[in-house]
């Protein structure tokens, strides 16, 4: 079992930065592929960003590519999502999601999520 924790959102400016956190517990961490996600008031589920197990390989919606960075530290448990020139259009809940699936895009393929982390960027 897998529990995941974000933590790092809050109210931020347009072109401002925020660093979101995943803690995850669990002593197979390493071995998942880790995603954010994010969903608005009254829209569907968005993802956002993946990274393999491995690290080697991410991937990034066409929204957030070239201002959002997805990464990890294994030793730490915790996964990362710098946001940076963020956008009013970002606000959401943004949620951390761990899996093994090999369609890193698809909600479907994650088991574990976290309880999310409010994101604001005002105008």
């Amino acid at each position: 079992q897998v529990q995941l924790v974000e933590s790092g959102g809050g109210l931020v400016q347009a072109g401002g930065s925020l660093r979101l956190s995943c803690a995850a517990s669990g002593r197979t961490f390493s071995s998942y592929n880790m995603g954010w996600f994010r969903q608005a008031p009254g829209k569907e589920r968005e993802f956002v960003a993946a990274i393999r197990w491995s690290g080697d390989i991410t991937y990034y919606a066409d929204s957030v590519k070239g201002r959002f960075t997805i990464s990890r530290d294994n030793a730490k448990n915790t996964v990362y999502l710098q946001m940076n020139s963020l956008k009013p259009e970002d606000t959401a809940v943004y949620y951390c999601a761990a899996g093994r699936g090999p369609y890193y895009t698809r909600p479907n393929e994650y088991v574990y999520w976290g309880q999310g982390t409010q994101v604001t960027v005002s105008s």
